[in-house]
């Protein structure tokens, strides 16, 4: 465990309202802020860090099914919202001098690089933090499944999936049903059976089948992604049998 460190190459699972705070939409500067600097503090530790950022916070493929949009279609426009929240952070993180490099799966050359998973590797040895974009590049994938692909992609030892206000996994909504319990660690199979709803079912399989494992936890008490990593027993570790 070098450095006190449990994982040493991450994938930093972060839902685009991660990036919204109280406001709910949009970008809320103070937030990026606050997320880019637990980013240092865990990269300057010689972590190895990815990220992945969904869209949310702009625009949901969902909502603009039910407005009668094209489901492809409505998946495209949110991959350009991943994009617009990837150079946010991109930003907020070289603010602070770290050095940080978006990869789109959408090729977008003005903006940002292509996704090549080699040159991706050589950034993270280099020590700059990648920022994976545009979800998988195809509709019908959710960027939970971009999370799971790119960690087996780039052999990261774990997936850190980001949660707003929810410290763990649970049999309920804990907000909706006073009895549910916090599970402290569980099975990718475990996941599956009980229905819980993690991530979609494609990147609870596709984690299952790589065998990576995954820590739900809160990003909003600070301090926590550096705790994650360095193993403390905060929030749902989720891993093989």
């Amino acid at each position: 465990m070098a450095n006190g460190v449990k994982y040493n190459r991450v994938v930093l699972k972060l839902s685009g309202e991660a990036l919204a705070g109280d406001q709910g939409f949009g970008i809320n500067p103070p937030e990026l802020k606050t997320v880019a600097k637990e980013l240092k503090e865990v990269h300057d530790l010689g972590v190895q860090v990815c990220i992945v950022v969904g869209g949310g916070n702009m625009w949901r493929g969902v909502t603009g099914e039910k407005l009668g949009m094209e489901r492809a279609q409505a998946d495209y426009i949110g991959m350009l919202a991943t994009i617009m929240n990837a150079l946010s952070l991109q930003d907020a993180l070289e603010g602070l001098g770290v050095q940080t490099r978006v990869q789109t799966s959408i090729e977008m050359r003005q903006i940002a690089e292509p996704y090549i998973r080699r040159k991706a590797i050589r950034h993270l040895e280099k020590g700059r933090v990648v920022i994976f974009a545009g979800g998988t590049g195809s509709p019908y994938f959710s960027t939970d499944t971009t999370a799971a692909l790119r960690a087996a992609e780039m052999n990261a030892d774990a997936i850190l999936m980001a949660k707003n206000g929810v410290d763990g996994v649970y049999s309920a909504d804990p907000n909706k049903d006073s009895s549910a319990v916090k599970f402290d660690h569980l099975t990718h199979m475990d996941i599956l059976d009980k229905h819980l709803h993690v991530m979609d079912s494609t990147a609870s399989s596709m984690s299952m089948d790589n065998d990576i494992p995954l820590v739900v936890f809160n990003l909003n008490t600070p301090g926590n992604i550096m705790k994650v990593v360095r193993g403390e027993k905060i929030g749902t570790t989720i891993e093989g049998e």
